[in-house]
């Protein structure tokens, strides 16, 4: 199984240790990963500013380059998301690279179902359930549905020695950043990050973790502002911790 692993641009130029953690955690267990150089964006945020045209082409450049790869793996749900659903209709045809896109969550429990003790953490850690994450790749129950709860990234986290694993108040709820939302629509943004924060501090967490680091990188940016102790990682740096 050939895996093409692709690091979001935001991923890359911010939390660049989130990729440095998809690797690692990718190889050590076991599996044939590459990382194709000359990546670009996937084209997401131009989309959703409504500049959609100007997306074909990293689309297109998105297919191309990893179109002999078994699996795509990402640790970004939005990013995954915006590929596997919109890059058939923006491109007109069938991707089969699209459809094999996936983030690393959904990819290490669905595909290489992985069932052995990972690294270490002892700590009291909140999940944060990131809207796309929910919705569109179905990493977790949501609410409204009234199905059987289950949670994927919990089912990884359980994984990792001395955790302990806890969830806030309203767990699908949008922390409020939403991508262009956050900057069209801040004094709403801002006010529905500081109602997220506040119920994951209710849970007693050092920190909070997720699969998408814009969602953790708002609420890190709420939690800085208002000077409140808690920590914010990407789920792949705790699977990954200790290793």
């Amino acid at each position: 199984m050939k895996v093409g692993l692709f690091i979001p641009c935001y991923v890359d130029a911010v939390y660049p240790e989130v990729g440095m953690a998809t690797w690692k955690l990718l190889k050590h267990l076991g599996l044939d990963v590459t990382y194709p150089e000359k990546q670009t964006c996937c084209g997401q945020p131009m989309a959703n500013a409504g500049f959609e045209k100007q997306s074909i082409p990293l689309a297109e450049k998105f297919e191309d380059m990893f179109k002999d790869f078994d699996y795509v793996v990402a640790p970004s749900v939005s990013c995954t998301a915006f590929i596997r659903l919109n890059y058939p209709r923006l491109l007109n045809h069938e991707c089969e690279t699209a459809k094999r896109s996936m983030d690393v969550v959904e990819f290490l429990h669905d595909v290489a179902k992985v069932n052995r003790r990972l690294g270490t953490f002892p700590h009291r850690v909140s999940l944060h359930n990131s809207c796309h994450g929910v919705r569109e790749l179905g990493l977790s129950s949501p609410s409204e549905q009234h199905i059987a709860k289950f949670n994927k990234i919990k089912d990884l986290l359980q994984l990792v020695d001395g955790i302990d694993i806890v969830e806030p108040e309203r767990p699908d709820e949008c922390c409020g950043f939403g991508g262009m939302f956050s900057v069209e629509e801040t004094a709403v943004s801002a006010q529905m990050g500081k109602d997220k924060v506040e119920r994951h501090i209710q849970t007693g967490a050092e920190y909070v973790t997720g699969p998408d680091c814009s969602c953790l990188m708002h609420m890190a940016g709420v939690a800085k502002k208002q000077g409140l102790n808690i920590q914010f990682k990407h789920v792949v740096e705790i699977l990954a911790a200790g290793l």
